[in-house]
């Protein structure tokens, strides 16, 4: 009997075991997750279909409260319910808006391309005022202490009163190359100095009341594409800036020194993230740096184009490809965890709400997307 029991036993412990291993199993496969993207809306913006030549959309839509604003490079800006996507209003304007805007209670300022600086009121759409730069105008603008700071496609830098759009000083620039890629960037201040990039490859410091040069760097030499149209990024005395086709340089705030530099030309900004630079080159990759020394991390290649600027949604780096896809990347490893195709490719950096795991952002074809994405339990079966 003694011999029974002792089988028996074991005949139980090992049943146990077995039951255990295999709830084990069940639990981590039911706890395993995936990244999942779904479309919430899209929305055309245009007022009418385009059937003509397809223009570059580059604005990042704008949190306006409830609204989401957005302005195509075809007819103007339209704003739209967040949540249903519903249209609320609409500005025409001839030949649309480009560039990024930048939003202060219920003013909304921007560039457009017919040859005006617009402030409006966001619930509305109604214009307060507009400047004449008569020039296109490509690069997002900067608010600071009332004024606002911009750069226009002729290599003039503005300083206007925020309220009343009166010019209180221009900074203008000569470029003596033919060739120049269409684009600039936007403003970065730090202590009371402006710095901005210029077509003919120079960073820029200036004193952002009087418009006086603090310090100029001569950055990309390159004979034929010299600009610098990307935004110049801070972190703390240092800005992160490229040039396009050339390299990627630190730089010191200060006195406009360079500390090292990158070969890997670039057109939109870096991304700062904890001790890491984020960067999209003209060569169709997406390089993970330190941001302490420029070395390599990771590389992501694209086969569709280059990136756009890169957004971070809870550690996923979210960006989109000129001639392509939405991408969603895991930010420590460059691995893909998702993307999404709009169609005709997408160059405007997207808008990332954290808060509510969506990206909304528009497309080559002018169409307005919200899309979900995050991660979701992934189904036993």
């Amino acid at each position: 009997m003694k011999f029974v029991f002792l089988g028996a036993l074991s005949l139980f412990l090992f049943g146990c075991t077995t039951l255990n291993e295999k709830m084990d199993n069940w639990t981590e496969k039911n706890n395993k997750r995936e990244f999942q993207v779904k479309t919430a809306w899209v929305r055309r913006t245009t007022e009418k279909d385009n059937l003509g030549f397809r223009k570059i959309n580059r604005m990042t839509p704008v949190i306006a409260g409830d609204l989401l604003i957005q302005g195509n490079a075809m007819d103007g800006v339209t704003a739209y319910e967040r949540e249903s996507g519903r249209l609320k209003w609409r500005l025409p304007i001839v030949n649309g808006v480009e560039p990024s805007a930048t939003l202060i209670k219920d003013r909304l300022f921007f560039g457009a391309s017919d040859g005006n600086f617009y402030s409006i009121a966001a619930s509305t759409g109604e214009v307060q005022w507009a400047f004449q730069t008569k020039a296109e105008n490509l690069s997002e603008p900067l608010l600071y202490e009332g004024v606002i700071y911009f750069l226009a496609g002729n290599n003039v830098f503005y300083a206007l009163d925020a309220a009343t759009g009166r010019q209180l000083w221009l900074y203008s620039r000569q470029d003596t190359s033919q060739f120049s890629i269409r684009g600039g960037g936007a403003p970065a201040l730090r202590n009371g100095n402006l710095f901005v990039g210029f077509s003919d490859g120079s960073l820029v410091s200036l004193n952002a009341k009087t418009g006086n040069v603090v310090w100029e760097a001569q950055l990309n030499r390159n004979k034929r594409f010299r600009d610098i149209d990307s935004t110049p990024v801070l972190d703390g005395d240092l800005i992160y800036i490229a040039g396009y086709d050339d390299k990627l340089y630190c730089v010191s705030a200060d006195k406009g020194e360079i500390l090292w530099r990158v070969d890997g030309g670039g057109y939109s900004a870096v991304t700062v993230i904890g001790d890491k630079l984020f960067y999209p080159t003209t060569n169709g990759e997406i390089w993970a740096l330190s941001k302490a020394n420029g070395d390599k991390i990771w590389t992501h290649k694209l086969n569709e184009g280059i990136g756009t600027a890169i957004k971070s949604l809870k550690g996923v780096l979210v960006f989109g490809e000129s001639q392509g896809s939405m991408f969603f990347l895991d930010q420590n490893t460059g691995k893909l965890l998702g993307s999404m195709e709009p169609g005709r490719g997408i160059l405007a950096a997207p808008l990332v709400d954290e808060k509510n795991d969506r990206v909304y952002f528009i497309s080559g074809e002018a169409n307005l997307w919200a899309l979900d994405a995050g991660w979701v339990r992934a189904p036993y079966f």
